[in-house]
Formats: C-alpha cells, structure tokens, sequence
C-alpha cells in the first residue's frame, strides 16, 4: 500500500494520475496546506521541504517502507516500480527523462509563477513580474507545439510519464491565454490525454477535496506565500 500525501496542485495532479494509471493500491491523505498542515513536525519528517506531493510506500526497496518527495522523482519511482510509463531502452528512457525535465524545470515554475502573479500578487505594481511568467508560459507552450508535431507524445511514440507530469499544468489552458485551437498538435494531445480513463479519475476525486483556501487566515495566506513576517527579503 502507498500513503499519497497531497491536495489539488497541478504536482498532486501527476500523482494521481500515475497511481491510476498504474494500478498500484494507495491511500490518499489530504494535507491542507492553506492551513499549515504541511508545516507540522511530523509533516516536515516525511519532507524537510514541507511541500506536497509525498508518497510513503509500506512495500518498499527490500520490503521495507521508503518515503519519495518531489512530483518527478515520485513518478520515476512508481514508473520503475510498476514497469510503466518509462522506457527500458537507455535512449527512449532519456528522451522521456528529458522532457519530463521540461516540465519540473521550466513548465511548473512559469506556470505556478503566472498563476501567482495573475490571482494573488497585489494589484498594481507586478506588471512586469506577470509579463515575464504570461510570456514565458506562452513560449513554452509554443514548445509543446512543436514538439508534439514531431512525436505523438512528449517523450517519444509511447504514452510516459513527461505526459503524465505536464497534462495538469495545461488544464487551465483557456484562463491561461493559450489558443488551443491555433496549436492543432497540443489540441489532439490534450483531447486524447483528456479521454484516458485514469484522468477522468482523477478529475473526479479532485473535484471531492476539500481545503480552507478560501477561509484561509492573513497569517496562513502570508506562510504560504512567504510574506509578511514570514518574508526572508
């Protein structure tokens, strides 16, 4: 059995659908995070990052339980554990390493960044800050464009784990500014990503979670965002 520690973030989002995908047994655990809980002592000892995705899998390496932090090193792991989702073939295996790197790297930074920047930085005085992330995410979308017109998939001709991770970054492609319907690669991609039995799932148990994001206190809004008193600058 697998403990998923995690809420509704696009990081959260790949782990459910990998668990899905996979068949492997799990338990999910909500750790809300709008009210601290992923600062808690015993939290922090399962990641000293204090951030979600976390899985602790009972039937580890050896038999024994082994706790995976960080979303792209989760779904190595379970890609490794499963035999899916990750080519064997040293090659095919880097073009997928590769562009899942993409989406750790580059994707979920600009991504998160634009979506701060448009919902929760003050208003006026971050013109420039959403500029950068709205164009920054827009060329990378470009990216998959082009990619996906040379490969069915991001990772190669084969369904991966690149797909897996960076399909929940692309959810809110419309309130991002992407014009889908000018980028027919992304299009057929996201559509038959869309109609995979284990997103629909995952879309599904994501709709029941509940947190306190939007009861959340001052002081918990300015732990989550690093600011205020909690501000290291």
């Amino acid at each position: 059995m697998i403990e998923f520690y995690g809420l509704t973030s696009p990081n959260v989002q790949k782990i459910f659908i990998m668990l899905e995908e996979t068949g492997l047994p799990y338990q999910f655990k909500p750790v809300d995070v709008w009210a601290g809980a992923n600062h808690a002592p015993e939290f922090a000892k399962l990641n000293p990052n204090r951030k979600i995705p976390v899985i602790v899998d009972r039937d580890g390496p050896g038999g024994k339980p082994y706790t995976v932090f960080e979303s792209g090193a989760i779904l190595m792991y379970l890609a490794e554990k499963a035999g899916k989702f990750l080519p064997r073939d040293t090659a095919k295996k880097y073009d997928v390493i590769q562009w899942l790197m993409i989406q750790v790297a580059n994707i979920g930074p600009a991504f998160g960044n634009f979506t701060h920047f448009n919902l929760f930085a003050p208003k006026p005085g971050n013109e420039y800050s959403f500029s950068r992330y709205k164009s920054e995410m827009l060329r990378l979308y470009e990216l998959l464009e082009t990619r996906l017109g040379e490969t069915r998939y991001l990772g190669g001709d084969e369904y991966s784990i690149a797909d897996i991770a960076t399909f929940p970054w692309t959810r809110q492609h419309e309130s991002q500014g992407a014009r889908i319907n000018e980028m027919p690669n992304f299009k057929r991609w996201f559509e038959e990503l869309s109609a995979r039995p284990a997103i629909k799932t995952m879309i599904a148990k994501q709709s029941e979670i509940k947190s306190s994001r939007e009861t959340a206190s001052a002081d918990d809004k300015d732990r989550f965002f690093n600011r205020g008193k909690y501000a290291r600058a």
